[in-house]
């Protein structure tokens, strides 16, 4: 953990942590379970991550005057046009492998843009509404780091839907070890029934 009098740090902390869990919630899942949709609306665990990746490329890429070195592997913003689910989900041609590689690849490059400005480092927006189009890093990062954990937050319940896996990180589950979930469920059910 970083330093948290150093704001910097500590906010640049909370991004790669958001990053780290977001990405282990794939761990041991074969191509087809992380494309498998998992909602009503077509969520799915490669999905999500394919959409994280191309917010931090954009976010710390060209709100700050700066492209990923390799464009043609994001989805255009021009994608959306006929397609607003673009970067919801895998293609046939990209991998669960691939995608995570990407990711890496693109977290390097949204770190770097942390580590060489400063949080008052100003930025444009270009697609958010004219007039509020204009940022610093600090929100910048902020920004991104809620929509990471809010998506990360969605990739636990796929995933523990899928096989019960759970935990907010690696090694720490931040659930009672030995618990009767079953018999939970069936307390949190019967209080639910009694408002039927």
């Amino acid at each position: 953990m970083a330093d948290l009098s150093d704001a910097k740090a500590a906010l640049h902390d909370y991004l790669r942590e958001s990053r780290e869990d977001l990405v282990w919630k794939l761990d041991g899942l074969s191509e087809r379970e992380v494309r498998l949709p998992r909602t009503a609306t077509g969520n799915n665990l490669l999905g999500v991550i394919k959409h994280c990746l191309n917010v931090e490329a954009a976010y710390f890429g060209p709100t700050f005057g700066r492209e990923f070195p390799t464009p043609d592997e994001l989805v255009p913003l021009a994608a959306y046009d006929d397609d607003p689910q673009a970067d919801w989900y895998a293609r046939e041609d990209e991998t669960k492998d691939g995608l995570l590689d990407l990711y890496r690849r693109v977290g390097a490059f949204a770190d770097q843009t942390i580590d060489e400005l400063p949080l008052d480092a100003p930025g444009q927006v270009s697609w958010w509404r004219p007039g509020r189009q204009a940022v610093t890093l600090q929100r910048i990062i902020i920004h991104v780091t809620c929509d990471l954990a809010r998506h990360a937050g969605h990739a636990d319940i796929m995933r523990e839907q899928h096989d019960a896996a759970v935990g907010v990180r690696r090694g720490n589950s931040n659930l009672p070890d030995d618990y009767d979930w079953p018999a939970y469920v069936s307390k949190l059910t019967k209080l639910a029934d009694r408002f039927a």
